[in-house]
């Protein structure tokens, strides 16, 4: 976190260009487990107190959160059957926020961004 770089929004802010007939969108929270609401309350907290976000309290639009378990390695382990299963271990949780709404009424950027491996690809070229 501390390496993320911060531009001061008395600098610029950033825009999401919006389709004429869009309205806003409030999505309520779905339940979540107590594990899974611990997740999300620290991941707040620690970006708060990063200044990576800021507390907005009359928003027009509200997106749902999402927490999904972190991708991490396999592991085989053995069955009640002594037959050798690979398992995938859960080393966390990732907090995510569900855009799918917002991004349904943005509107199409005319100059999208390139594809990373052609970019590369141009480059080793």
């Amino acid at each position: 976190m501390a390496d993320i770089k911060r531009i001061s929004p008395t600098i610029i802010q950033h825009k999401i260009h919006l389709v004429e007939e869009a309205k806003p969108v409030r999505v309520l929270q779905c339940w979540l487990y107590p594990v899974m609401k611990e997740a999300v309350r620290k991941d707040i907290l620690n970006c708060l107190d990063n200044r990576i976000i800021y507390p907005i309290s009359d928003s027009s639009w509200i997106s749902p959160v999402q927490v999904v378990p972190k991708k991490s390695g396999i592991i085989v382990i053995q069955n009640n059957i002594n037959k050798l299963v690979p398992t995938r271990i859960q080393i966390g949780l990732r907090v995510c926020i569900d855009y799918k709404k917002l991004i349904i009424t943005t509107s199409k950027d005319h100059f999208s961004l390139p594809v990373v491996d052609q970019m590369l690809e141009c480059l080793w070229t």
